[in-house]
């Protein structure tokens, strides 16, 4: 079974397909996984095989190690493009998660003020007032929205609450005012004799009705990348992708794809 756990809280640079030149902060347990899906394509595993046996790292702790590496690479003349919050599960779920990016901001613009901000989430924990407000105060939040039907979002994302559905997740995603980027994985396959295919037509022109609410600033799509914790799921081939994408250009969208 694929396994990407990261074992620090700062890890990287590395060359991320989406964001250019990214410095990595893990929030969550170095020893496992925590977050609020347990979605099929996860390049950490799967939340029930993955379980953390030590604590979430403490604002100070994160404010040391940040501080410390952008120092260190502010010595040896190498820039971030951008801070990314990811790692090992939903960010958004340490209870500091608002503090932390207040400290992020301020180190940030001692060291690389040119350097943005972002945020992977899975937008689970937008009615949390502190995070939503934490989430506006950064250039990048990328909120993760894989369907518009409530059965295709319980196979792919498994959303730890059972009251996570596709109407509550439009309603907070249009909070924003436009102030977010949208994230949707697109993938094909099976698991357990059912279709988790979640480009049909159907799909896709609910997906873009829901995007003309949002009215994000900029939507990223992408497919599978490495291996995933649950066989016989497939890439979307990057003329299907280019295809979709086109239609939401079409629609007045800043659109990126990776395939």
């Amino acid at each position: 079974m694929a396994t990407v756990l990261y074992d620090k809280i700062v890890f990287g640079p590395i060359h991320s397909r989406r964001l250019g030149i990214s410095l990595g902060v893990n929030l969550l347990p170095i020893d496992g996984k925590c977050c609020s899906f347990n979605c099929i394509y996860c390049e950490c595993g799967l939340n029930e095989e993955r379980r953390p046996h030590s604590k979430m790292p403490t604002r100070q702790a994160v404010k040391d190690a940040l501080e410390e590496r952008l120092s260190a690479m502010q010595a040896a003349g190498t820039a971030p493009d951008v801070i990314t919050f990811a790692g090992n599960g939903e960010p958004t779920m340490h209870p500091d998660f608002a503090v932390i990016i207040d400290d992020t901001i301020a180190l940030r613009d001692r060291f690389f003020p040119k350097a943005k901000i972002a945020v992977l989430s899975n937008s689970t924990m937008l009615h949390k007032e502190d995070v939503f407000r934490a989430l506006n105060r950064v250039e990048d939040n990328i909120m993760k929205f894989d369907s518009i039907l409530d059965s295709r979002i319980q196979q792919l994302n498994a959303p730890v609450s059972p009251t996570f559905t596709f109407d509550r997740l439009l309603e907070q995603l249009c909070r924003f005012n436009g102030n977010v980027i949208i994230q949707t994985m697109f993938l094909k396959g099976e698991v357990n004799g059912e279709s988790v295919t979640n480009t049909t037509e159907h799909e896709v022109s609910g997906w873009l009705e829901a995007l003309k609410q949002i009215r994000p600033k900029q939507v990223m799509i992408y497919t599978l990348d490495r291996e995933t914790p649950i066989k016989n799921l497939r890439k979307v081939p990057k003329e299907e992708l280019d295809a979709i994408a086109e239609r939401v250009r079409k629609e007045g969208f800043d659109v990126t794809v990776s395939a």
